[in-house]
């Protein structure tokens, strides 16, 4: 892990670069696009941007009529009022009919900070994975970012990404692809798979490294697909393993932690512990503080992990 990046970042580096080589690209923002960064797409390419104003529901509803019209419309907005305004246009006009639209939302989790609990998305994974043709990535640093966004482009549904405004350490090569419904093994071990997404898999991988000073080797595998998650490889680590955690900035219920425990109810039982909000809203203050008061830690994560293992 070297220079850190905050995801948004690397989102409008990767939506300006990538405009440039596609002109059906259209981007869409809700008066935010200095804070959600397409203001980088607005520079180079002026005539396929749009500042919608602060109208989420209509953005998303000329989005859809733009996807309708063959055109590869990306939206921008905070995760919270992308997911939460606009959630039934997202249902109606474009998951519902398969439209080709990404939702890019930034200032997703806790790590908001000081604009506090009402601007801080903790149950959007939720909600946009269960919606039907929902597609939900959340890259882990500013390299997986520009792969990740590069997959939505490809890819012939609608595609909630899930970004961030806190700079985060780099833990992928720029050249790493990102393949939708496929996850990513970073360490190998054989006592705990610890499954991540998002910043915390930077975390899962300090949490690892503890857990090895005590003599646990843990599998860090990172899933940025958390819809469709990655169900064999989810399985394969249950069963080498024996025990998984889950660590995402995000509430346990519905998120990475609940697609998780979906396959492994299914497929391969095991003890599982889930790291993120435990139910609760955010609250204002400094990201690293609140990432602490939240327990989303490596410190945190070993204690899950040794406490799985204790399952067994």
């Amino acid at each position: 892990m070297t220079e850190k990046q905050a995801t948004r970042d690397a989102y409008g580096q990767a939506l300006a670069a990538l405009g440039q080589e596609n002109k059906e690209i259209v981007v869409l923002d809700a008066d935010l696009s200095k804070s959600t960064k397409t203001a980088d797409f607005q520079k180079v390419c002026p005539e396929r941007f749009f500042n919608v104003g602060i109208a989420e529901q209509n953005m998303l509803g000329v989005a859809a009529g733009l996807a309708a019209s063959r055109k590869r419309p990306v939206v921008s907005s905070f995760a919270v009022f992308a997911t939460g305004r606009a959630f039934e246009q997202i249902r109606n006009s474009i998951a519902y009919p398969k439209l080709p639209v990404i939702i890019a939302a930034t200032h997703a989790g806790v790590t908001v900070g000081e604009d506090g609990g009402s601007h801080q998305a903790i149950e959007d994974i939720a909600i946009m994975r269960a919606l039907p043709n929902m597609t939900v990535l959340v890259p882990a640093d500013g390299p997986q970012t520009k792969a990740a966004l590069k997959a939505a482009l490809d890819h012939d549904g609608p595609v909630y990404l899930r970004l961030g405004r806190l700079a985060v350490p780099t833990v992928y090569e720029e050249t790493e692809p990102l393949t939708i419904g496929k996850g990513k093994i970073l360490r190998e071990g054989t006592d705990v798979a610890i499954v991540s997404c998002g910043l915390m898999t930077a975390i899962a991988l300090e949490a690892a490294e503890l857990l090895a000073a005590e003599g646990v080797a843990a599998t860090v595998c990172d899933m940025p697909s958390v819809k469709p998650i990655d169900r064999q490889l989810t399985y394969s680590l249950a069963a080498g393993c024996g025990c998984v955690v889950t660590a995402e900035e995000h509430n346990i219920m519905g998120g990475l932690g609940g697609a998780v425990a979906e396959v492994l109810g299914e497929c391969c039982p095991v003890p599982l512990e889930r790291v993120g909000l435990n139910d609760v809203f955010g609250q204002s203050g400094k990201p690293l503080e609140l990432l602490e008061e939240y327990g989303l830690t490596a410190v945190n994560i070993a204690a899950k992990a040794k406490k799985a293992i204790s399952r067994k």
